[in-house]
């Protein structure tokens, strides 16, 4: 196997400080559950096959997974009571989708390999295999992440980057996570396949800030001028003034070039004025930024290259490894200390699975 680790230090005080090393390995599950990998594999291309969406939602909620207590699987856990989880923040809801995917790979795994297979290393190896499905470039996922027990709306408000941060905020937020520059805009790639709802782009998405490029815009026609006219005329055809709440669930692709091809086509289209978030445009107001953007447009092969390697290495964002955490039996729910645990999830108010929002 091939050991992968990274060395994150956290603040434990006002000037005391604590590192320590999370490990992960290729190969993780080769003796514990052989077929692992293969089950995941077969199980997201099966639902692929049937929609191609499955794909971008798969690599997205990785994404948004890691980002929120590191990739520990704490996005699939269902809200109880009133304890909102991850996955019915405004930064996830309505956007994820596909739980059920990871559903059927885990019930898969559950009946191979009992209590092996951690919710978070499922997650990583189908985002790796939507890549690859979707035309990318393949790679092998160290494994051995464990599952928190933890799932908080607030933490995925206060964690996951909005789609109005301009470059510094992003460059900010991906730094925080261990990631650099250069990592922020091969990431931003993954927007070539997959859509967006009306919402991140034309009306709040929550109360944070505004994404509106299309209607209300300090301009003199209300349209960001960083936007091709055509291309807002085109998604104001789509996405009509209050379409967020009227049609909820109105949907664009995200790359209008070839919006189900994993390919370079995204950083072309920002070129030419066709990123549809703000925080995509924000790549090109950054000299560095810029010069990645207009390599990847040169060379799709290096794209492809340095996705893989960074998506690797998203993977081990504050992984939890060891002993730490837990093997989730079910995806969407927390293991259970007890036998009598069954009667306290019955009461949110003492249900410590879910942090309080």
């Amino acid at each position: 196997t091939k050991r992968h680790c990274l060395r994150f230090t956290t603040v434990l005080a006002t000037t005391l400080l604590s590192a320590t090393a999370a490990c992960l390995d290729v190969g993780f599950y080769d003796r514990t559950c052989p077929t692992a990998e293969t089950i995941v594999q077969q199980t997201v291309a099966a639902a692929f096959r049937n929609n191609s969406g499955v794909a971008p939602a798969l690599i997205r909620m990785h994404f948004h997974d890691c980002f929120v207590r590191g990739c520990d699987g704490s996005v699939l856990i269902d809200t109880v009571g009133n304890l909102t989880a991850e996955k019915d923040a405004p930064p996830n809801n309505p956007s994820l989708r596909f739980f059920d995917v990871v559903d059927r790979a885990k019930a898969s795994l559950e009946a191979q390999c009992p209590g092996v297979v951690s919710c978070a290393d499922v997650l990583a190896f189908a985002a790796r295999d939507s890549v690859v499905l979707s035309g990318g470039l393949g790679y092998q996922v160290p494994a051995g992440r464990r599952d928190g027990r933890i799932s908080n709306d607030t933490e995925a408000l206060n964690n996951l980057p909005p789609p109005f941060f301009n470059a510094t905020e992003l460059a900010d937020r991906f730094a925080s996570k261990n990631l650099s520059i250069e990592d922020l805009v091969v990431l931003s790639g993954a927007h070539t396949i997959g859509v967006s709802h009306c919402s991140g782009f034309a009306g709040p998405t929550d109360l944070n800030g505004p994404v509106d490029r299309l209607y209300n815009f300090s301009s003199p026609d209300g349209i960001d001028p960083t936007l091709s006219k055509a291309y807002a005329f085109l998604l104001k055809s789509i996405c009509p003034a209050n379409t967020s709440q009227f049609f909820p669930n109105t949907t664009v692709f995200m790359d209008l070039i070839t919006p189900e091809r994993f390919d370079n086509k995204y950083y072309v289209g920002l070129t030419n004025n066709l990123g549809l978030f703000k925080s995509d445009v924000a790549l090109l107001t950054n000299a560095t930024m810029k010069a990645l953007v207009d390599s990847f447009v040169r060379s799709e092969a290096t794209f492809r290259t340095k996705f893989a390697r960074s998506m690797i290495k998203m993977g081990q964002i504050e992984v939890l490894t060891g002993t730490q955490g837990e093997i989730r039996r079910n995806c969407r729910v927390i293991n259970p200390v007890s036998a009598t645990d069954d009667v306290v999830l019955a009461r949110p108010s003492g249900f410590t699975g879910v942090a309080a929002s």
